[in-house]
């Protein structure tokens, strides 16, 4: 494998220690489960929840997680107690605006949708939230924490930007998407969690890029069965590679050097927000527990070699909640 043209690549990883995976879940994990309010059904209106600001709503926004985004539920989770509520209506309103892309046929519904969630959140710092589980629960986290209003309105205006079905042009496009979304996710849970530290900025900076550039990756398989590739276009023209070739699930050596050196560049980042670990509030480290399942996502396309589209890629670790529990108890990220 030639050198990554982006960042360092991240020679050998090591797997873990043997024997991990024959440990049992402690039960710190499954206490943390047990104390939190569960729905008894999925999907419900806001007419179901019960009355405004109540636990139908806080279980609403639990469940459209767990459902939508696992692994930040399993996050989540691992929360202090009385952070968790907040960070799970702050990441239920990127569930929401992340499933605007897919979810609409027209470009003109989804701005539609962009612009009812800019104005929730106008009229969330007016007091003035409307009936809807994950704006209720929004509302009450900017009470509670005083969230920054610009970090929320940066999510909505880049989720609206990427409603084209175009590909980044390029490597930096595609880290100012993560930088305004995955970034500002993780700003505002460290006022969540009452952190306000440069060192701490600067690793969720890090960690975000790295989160965005991930995701992409891990969805080219699903954009690509609906005939779109977003992977930046000057790695591609770097190796010679078309998005044809990555629409017909190509697997040959070039396909594979793109998807290294994207790789190499989100291991770089998370190697960066690591840099600055000794000098971040151990208060901080619950929201950055992403790297747990950042780390995993490369180790494992690293032991395919870098074959984007092994179905080994696609099925969900069982270890990865025993992983996030001991990463927290470490006080790690």
């Amino acid at each position: 494998m030639a050198a990554s043209m982006l960042g360092v690549p991240w020679g050998a990883l090591r797997l873990g220690r043997p024997g991990l995976c024959r440990r049992r879940p402690p039960r710190g994990l499954r206490v943390h489960a047990q104390l939190l309010p569960w729905p008894a059904e999925t999907g419900r209106s806001v007419a179901a929840a019960s009355g405004a600001g109540g636990p139908g709503t806080a279980a609403y926004c639990m469940e459209l997680l767990r459902k939508r985004d696992y692994e930040s539920y399993l996050c989540t989770l691992l929360l202090p107690a009385e952070s968790r509520s907040s960070a799970f209506a702050l990441r239920a309103f990127n569930v929401e605006l992340a499933q605007v892309k897919d979810s609409v046929s027209e470009k003109t519904i989804g701005l539609m949708r962009m612009q009812f969630w800019r104005k929730t959140v106008e009229d969330i710092y007016c007091d003035n939230p409307p009936h809807q589980p994950v704006a209720t629960e929004l509302w009450k986290a900017v009470r509670r924490h005083n969230l920054t209003k610009r970090w929320l309105m940066k999510i909505i205006d880049e989720r609206e930007k990427n409603l084209d079905d175009k590909p980044y042009r390029n490597i930096q496009e595609l880290e100012n998407y993560a930088e305004n979304t995955q970034s500002s996710l993780l700003y505002l849970t460290l006022e969540i969690l009452g952190v306000k530290d440069l060192h701490a900025d600067h690793a969720a900076s890090h960690i975000g890029k790295a989160q965005g550039i991930v995701t992409c990756l891990r969805a080219t398989p699903y954009h690509g069965g609906r005939r779109r590739v977003f992977l930046p276009m000057d790695i591609c023209m770097l190796h010679g590679v078309s998005q044809e070739d990555f629409l017909r699930r190509n697997q040959d050596r070039h396909v594979r050097d793109v998807v290294y050196d994207i790789a190499s560049q989100a291991h770089l980042h998370l190697k960066h927000a690591r840099s600055f670990h000794k000098s971040v509030p151990v208060k901080a480290f619950p929201a950055f527990l992403q790297t747990v399942s950042l780390e995993d996502y490369l180790k494992r396309i690293q032991r395919v070699d870098f074959d984007i589209f092994h179905p080994s890629l696609e099925r969900r670790n069982t270890l990865l909640p025993l992983s996030l529990y001991i990463q927290s108890w470490r006080k790690r990220y």
